[in-house]
């Protein structure tokens, strides 16, 4: 089976003084994007930054990254409805009214390194029905293992249709450790049928990567989950790092998805 790559330029918390070459900006998240197409991804995840970048839900800097990726390439979109957490969920789950292809749901509260990450049980169903009534796809983030019963229940109520769309993200303060065995755990409860992905932080996303990719799983790259190409050595981009992740699917005799091969197997809407 192909590969799904996905590229995340930016993230919600790195600044350009832990890594210079993070995009902030809309011209230059559209222009690693464009990077991380031309190098295999097929989806780009997007958080959106303010003039002084800080992490924003502001629609109008969201439609204009948007319109610039556009421009530039075919890549399918993936908004974070995530944003940040001093973002209050209101103006999160807003981002979803410019339809793009796909956006996360994270189901559940959390505590997320020296913060909370507030998605209250009941704004989650609100979000993840207006998402089904305007066909954008979720992409559901679960940081521990209640989290995936959370979106089972969802399923249950009719709020998401399958094939369900999981990143599985380790080595956040508050969610799974980074460990193998908490990648397995996971990945064997997976409903028949999903589509996942896991999202490594920091020092184990190389080695996870792949063993996700070993496992039938997709790969996520970019500065938002790993700032090192390599220990000490500062990615000087997003381009290196989802190279890295189609030489580690090809490794393991396994092709990288195109974006038609993507939208059908996540069964997307049509643009």
């Amino acid at each position: 089976m192909t590969a799904i790559i996905t590229v995340a330029p930016t993230g919600p918390i790195a600044t350009k003084a832990d890594n210079p070459g993070l995009p902030t900006q809309p011209e230059e998240i559209a222009a690693a994007v464009k990077d991380g197409y031309e190098a295999g991804a097929a989806i780009a995840h997007l958080h959106l930054r303010d003039e002084h970048d800080r992490p924003t839900a502001d629609l109008g800097i969201a439609r204009r990254t948007m319109d610039l990726i556009a421009e530039r390439c075919p890549i399918l979109i993936q908004l974070s409805t995530g944003v940040g957490r001093s973002v209050p969920f209101e103006e999160r789950e807003a981002l979803v009214e410019l339809r793009p292809r796909m956006a996360t749901l994270n189901p559940c509260s959390m505590s997320f390194a020296d913060g909370e990450f507030r998605n209250p049980p009941h704004a989650v169903r609100r979000l993840a029905l207006r998402m089904r009534e305007l066909g954008v796809k979720p992409e559901l983030e679960i940081y521990d293992t209640g989290h995936l019963d959370a979106c089972l229940r969802l399923l249950d109520e009719g709020l998401l249709a399958e094939p369900l769309q999981f990143s599985i993200v380790l080595g956040v303060r508050g969610g799974m450790a980074a460990t193998p065995q908490n990648l397995m755990t996971m990945v064997d409860r997976l409903p028949e049928g999903a589509v996942w992905q896991v999202i490594a932080i920091g020092r184990a996303n190389l080695q996870l990567t792949t063993i996700g990719l070993a496992l039938g799983g997709n790969a996520r790259a970019g500065l938002e989950d790993s700032l090192y190409l390599r220990k000490g050595e500062l990615a000087p981009g997003n381009e290196p790092l989802v190279r890295r992740a189609v030489r580690a699917a090809h490794a393991l005799d396994r092709s990288v998805a195109d974006i038609d091969q993507t939208a059908a197997r996540l069964g997307l809407n049509a643009a």
